[in-house]
C-alpha cells in the first residue's frame, strides 16, 4: 500500500510561482511513474506532468510544458511540481498519484487528498 501526502498549495497572483510537494510512503515495488493531475470547477481532472522512479523519463501536457517542471527526490522519496508564470485558468486541486502509467489515458493506482492552488488575476 501507497500513501501520498501532498503540501504547497496556496493563493499566488498571475505571473507568480509555487511549488507543490508529494511525499510516499509505503511499500513500493513498481516500475511505473509518479504523476501530477489537476481539477478545475466545473471541469474533469486532467493530467499534468509525470515522471519515472526508474528512468528518469518526464512527460507534460501541453498546457503547461514550460512554465511547469516535475523532479523528484529518490532519497526523500518525494515528487516536486514546480509552477512558474502561473495563470488565473492554472486555478485547480491539484493532486499526486502513484503507480501510472500511459494507456488511451494516464492511469493510476494511488491517489494524494489534493491540495488547492488559487491564482489571481
Amino acid at each position: 500500500q501507497v500513501q501520498l501526502v501532498e503540501s504547497g498549495g496556496g493563493l499566488v497572483q498571475a505571473g507568480g510561482s509555487l511549488r507543490l510537494s508529494c511525499a510516499a510512503s509505503g511499500r513500493t515495488f513498481s516500475t511505473y511513474a509518479m504523476g501530477w493531475f489537476r481539477q478545475a470547477p466545473r471541469k474533469e481532472r486532467e493530467f499534468v506532468a509525470a515522471i519515472s522512479w526508474s528512468g528518469g523519463s518526464t512527460y507534460y501536457a501541453d498546457s503547461v510544458k514550460g512554465p511547469f517542471t516535475i523532479s523528484r527526490d529518490n532519497a526523500k522519496n518525494t515528487v516536486y511540481l514546480q509552477m512558474n508564470s502561473l495563470k488565473p485558468e492554472d486555478t485547480a486541486v491539484y493532486y499526486c498519484a502513484a503507480e501510472c502509467r500511459r494507456q488511451m489515458d494516464w492511469v493510476c493506482d494511488y491517489w494524494g487528498q489534493g491540495t488547492q492552488v488559487t491564482v489571481s488575476s
